[in-house]
């Protein structure tokens, strides 16, 4: 018989806001990363998105593009343990209604799995805390000596991810239309299209905008929105997006 399973994208879906900026900021403070690389070419990006002026995707991928080089030549053992201390101090920042779905889903027997574009090592710990089943991760590519290459293997787009559940879907034999995912960017699209059971958390605008040109996915994605102690469930139908 297949089983269900709930798939879970953490960056702004768990975790309120990007574990990968978390962990790029300790190890600038543990003098892993050249402190020039926050100031001169990802705090921009940061500040327009923090300021809303700017898109939430191209901090990510600006963030991305700076880390995979600022990390070259690094021992993954440092890595490990920067991740290990950011879920240690940051771990319990997540969204009310994600903790407590993870919960549910826990409770009912389904499999839970993360599957996100953070650093594998990162997305290990934070599965670590909520006692998932499974994870999967961007996967920095570490050379002949050991050392981070700069080569990476990503998690973070549709394509990805779809593969990514695929395999999963396989190996525990599920159902898709039994199971449930969880995601709040256009990177997550196709793994929302995929289940029996949407939901879109807190949603940026190009995601809402593709969910509701998609006449399938319209009709069963359910618009989670969490601000301050109040969780909405929104009807895409009628739903105006500004800006």
């Amino acid at each position: 018989m297949s089983g269900s399973a709930a798939f879970f994208d953490i960056d702004g879906t768990i975790y309120r806001e990007g574990l990968i900026t978390e962990v790029f900021k300790k190890m600038v403070r543990y003098d892993l990363i050249d402190n020039s690389k926050w100031h001169s070419e990802v705090r921009p990006a940061f500040i327009n998105w923090d300021r809303r002026m700017g898109n939430y995707d191209t901090y990510l991928l600006k963030m991305v593009d700076v880390y995979s080089e600022a990390v070259r030549g690094i021992s993954p053992f440092h890595m490990a343990y920067v991740a290990k201390r950011v879920i240690e101090q940051k771990g319990d920042r997540v969204y009310t209604f994600s903790r407590e779905r993870i919960k549910w889903h826990q409770e009912e027997g389904h499999k839970v799995i993360a599957i996100s574009g953070s650093p594998i090592e990162l997305v290990r710990e934070m599965s670590k805390k909520y006692n998932m089943d499974d994870y999967r991760g961007t996967i920095y590519e570490v050379d002949q000596d050991g050392k981070y290459s700069g080569e990476i293997m990503p998690m973070w787009d549709a394509a990805s991810k779809k593969k990514a559940i695929l395999e999963i879907v396989n190996h525990y034999k599920l159902d898709l239309q039994k199971c449930y995912a969880y995601g709040d960017t256009s990177g997550d699209f196709t793994m929302l299209k995929m289940v029996g059971n949407p939901f879109a958390i807190n949603p940026t605008k190009e995601l809402i905008t593709r969910i509701s040109e998609d006449e399938e996915l319209r009709k069963k994605a359910k618009i989670i929105v969490e601000r301050k102690d109040v969780t909405y469930r929104l009807n895409i139908e009628g739903l105006d997006c500004f800006r």
